[in-house]
């Protein structure tokens, strides 16, 4: 190797090890999974993310925490064969009620989905609080307007859904034959019985128009002029 080569090797070795350091340090002092975007914010240029991250991955998939990818973020976590020894503390929120467990799981499954759309599939009405509930927890959240008449809100989940439950993206939630397993799926099932595949959380679909400040506004979630109700 040509001295001019070798002195650039060294160089990127020293960038791609300082990235690890940097991307390490914001990752673990963030309470919340750490967007790529954020990262490529503050690495070096010439650094190779993927690389960066798939070394750190690495380096800490042996160990009692692991780092972990949710869709575009990137967490640490409790490895999940020690999850088992973290102590609870007392503040631990309530156990979801049934109801807020059955709409979570059709919001999962069926997103996009209007409260309507809820309604017909859990064949009862669904009360307001228990989608503050869901809100208040930070995993599910509005999303878009349907293109139908009317206008309807769509929910779906958000990369806080994701990171409590430990998926990368909507797309691992488990199967028809995953929940047969664990013993979701008892009784007799109807044999057209199909498990949705949600669309990514992010993604908005054809019928599917953005949320605005006004929509937002309306919705009581900001406040005229675009301050956050709190």
């Amino acid at each position: 190797m040509a001295r001019n080569e070798y002195d650039n090797a060294e160089e990127i070795s020293r960038l791609e090890l300082e990235a690890e350091r940097t991307a390490e340090a914001l990752i673990f002092a963030s309470a919340e999974p750490v967007s790529e975007a954020y990262l490529l914010e503050r690495l070096p240029g010439a650094v190779d993310l993927r690389r960066v991250m798939a070394r750190l991955v690495r380096l800490y998939a042996g160990r009692g925490v692991n780092l972990i990818r949710v869709e575009d973020r990137w967490a640490f976590r409790t490895a999940a064969d020690l999850s088992f020894v973290i102590r609870r503390d007392d503040t631990e929120s309530r156990k979801l009620s049934r109801a807020a467990l059955e709409v979570l799981a059709i919001i999962a499954y069926h997103q996009p989905v209007t409260r309507a759309e809820i309604e017909e599939i859990r064949g009862v009405q669904t009360s307001r609080g228990t989608l503050d509930v869901l809100m208040e927890a930070g995993w599910v959240r509005f999303r878009g307007r349907r293109r139908t008449p009317g206008r309807p809100v769509t929910l779906g989940t958000t990369p806080r859904f994701l990171d409590h439950f430990g998926l990368e993206e909507i797309r691992d939630l488990p199967g028809i034959e995953e929940l047969k397993g664990a013993g979701l799926l008892q009784g007799r099932i109807p044999p057209d019985f199909r498990v949705p595949l949600p669309s990514s959380a992010d993604e908005l679909v054809e019928d599917e128009d953005p949320i605005t400040q006004l929509d937002l506004e309306e919705l009581g979630l900001l406040t005229p002029g675009g301050t956050p109700d709190e």
